[in-house]
């Protein structure tokens, strides 16, 4: 795979001013230069631009800038020629077309990032930082990204990595004289290092919340029976009229997702269907649907009518939707029909009859009274997920996976010293520890794994 010469568009589809082709390979001068007569392209030093046409056999292509980047040098590590068009998606093919013809072939999905990897310039967790980066759309989930990039995680695992290591080759020695029965790893130092494998393992893998958080956006269930205000409430948040608002009960009849940016943080705000026994087939589908979005919800935000007299099946909706990991605020909305004295009874009503912790807010919609506040409770809840024991955060599922099954491993590692369980045991637990941990980097890994990861990736990267 890696002897193939590899092209492909990196500029997104469509009409733009410029447009952007790659090329890698040990190849890739000769393939450009038999469509480029302007300059003899291997007489040129690396990090050079030169100018020309871009020719098919005696028809001139298009005119266009070649960047010349030479192995090491080079993203890849290989010989690469970037080729810089104007945008035209027409011009971008032809182009394409006549490369294969000189010899390339289409890059697959991430290839040039996998021969970054192969090749040694990265390893996988930065591979894997680099779509993110591409994927990024909030302040938050860019920072992240940019320190994986940097090694933030590969820094912190090889550490402990290094450590493990060396004790695992003194247990291997051990094995090599079991007839002498000595001991060359000292148990009691292996114990410390993993005490503070799992402290560091622990920190880690609690930062997984934060992080998901960060790069999947934090998701919101606004609930509350028809007519409650859901759908000016998600109009005032986004400050547009997304969602259709009328006095008749049942308007919102599917759920309406949109993203809110709060702090540089991402919230998926999801307005359902009011909450009620219906007849309407359609309308029941669409409370069915919202009662299963509150499931897979991190946060819910309930809207109680102010100027409601009874408030039970509010009460009796919101203690069926509970749940110990589902934080809750209760809104009473539309405070601008009532008076002070009704609105503000009814957060006593609700604190007597809901045994879960919540945060009450009083808005008004129409008239964006508190909504910032409901906001400043919504920022606050993914602050408080941050955890203040590492400054590498976990956002990748796969990551945070090799991370439980290194610690679990580290469990058994102490249980086998506890218990003076035999040192072939012994090692063979180690050895899952460290080949967990050397997941995360690629240190270890199969075609599969390598496989799924980069089949992610756009083409051109």
């Amino acid at each position: 795979m890696n002897n193939d010469t590899i092209c492909a568009l990196a500029t997104a589809n469509g009409v733009g001013a410029l447009g952007i082709i790659r090329v890698s390979g040990n190849n890739a001068l000769p393939v450009v230069q038999k469509s480029f007569p302007a300059k003899n392209l291997e007489k040129q030093k690396s990090h050079t631009i030169h100018y020309g046409y871009f020719m098919d056999g005696e028809e001139a292509v298009d005119e266009v800038m070649l960047s010349i980047f030479l192995a090491p040098k080079s993203f890849t590590t290989e010989n690469s020629v970037e080729i810089a068009f104007h945008g035209s998606p027409h011009i971008g093919k032809r182009i394409l077309e006549t490369l294969i013809k000189n010899g390339a072939r289409m890059a697959k999905a991430g290839e040039f990032t996998l021969r970054a990897f192969i090749n040694g310039r990265i390893d996988l967790s930065q591979a894997e930082a680099i779509a993110d980066v591409i994927a990024s759309e909030n302040e938050a989930s860019r920072k992240v990204a940019i320190n994986q990039l940097k090694g933030g995680i590969t820094n912190e695992i090889s550490l402990l990595r290094t450590d493990l290591l060396n004790f695992v080759s003194l247990i291997e020695l051990e094995l090599d004289f079991a007839e002498e029965d000595v001991e060359f790893a000292d148990r009691t130092a292996l114990n410390g290092l993993l005490d503070k494998i799992e402290l560091k393992l622990d920190s880690l893998i609690d930062s997984f919340q934060y992080g998901n958080a960060i790069k999947n956006g934090t998701a919101v269930a606004i609930i509350g029976k028809p007519n409650a205000g859901k759908s000016t409430l998600l109009n005032a948040l986004l400050k547009e009229e997304r969602a259709i608002v009328s006095n008749i009960a049942g308007t919102t009849r599917d759920t309406i997702e949109e993203v809110l940016h709060i702090k540089g943080h991402a919230f998926r705000l999801i307005d359902t269907a009011g909450l009620r026994e219906t007849v309407d087939e359609i309308e029941a589908i669409g409370v069915k649907k919202a009662k299963e979005k509150v499931e897979n919800a991190n946060i819910l935000v309930y809207l109680a009518d102010a100027a409601t007299e009874d408030y039970s099946e509010d009460i009796e909706m919101i203690r069926s939707l509970q749940r110990d990991d589902l934080k809750l605020i209760i809104c009473a909305t539309k405070i601008d029909e009532v008076l002070p004295p009704k609105y503000e009874a009814v957060e006593d009503i609700f604190r007597k009859e809901i045994d879960q912790d919540f945060d009450f807010i009083r808005i008004s919609a129409v008239e964006h009274q508190n909504i910032q506040d409901l906001k400043n409770e919504l920022s606050s809840y993914v602050e408080q997920l941050k955890s203040q024991e590492s400054n590498v955060i976990i956002t990748n599922q796969r990551h945070f996976e090799a991370l439980q099954k290194s610690l679990d491993a580290t469990h058994k590692v102490k249980e086998a010293i506890s218990f003076q369980i035999s040192t072939e045991l012994l090692a063979y637990e180690l050895r899952n520890a460290l080949e967990h941990l050397g997941e995360i980097s690629g240190e270890v890994t199969n075609d599969e794994v390598l496989g799924n990861i980069f089949s992610k990736f756009c083409i051109g990267k």
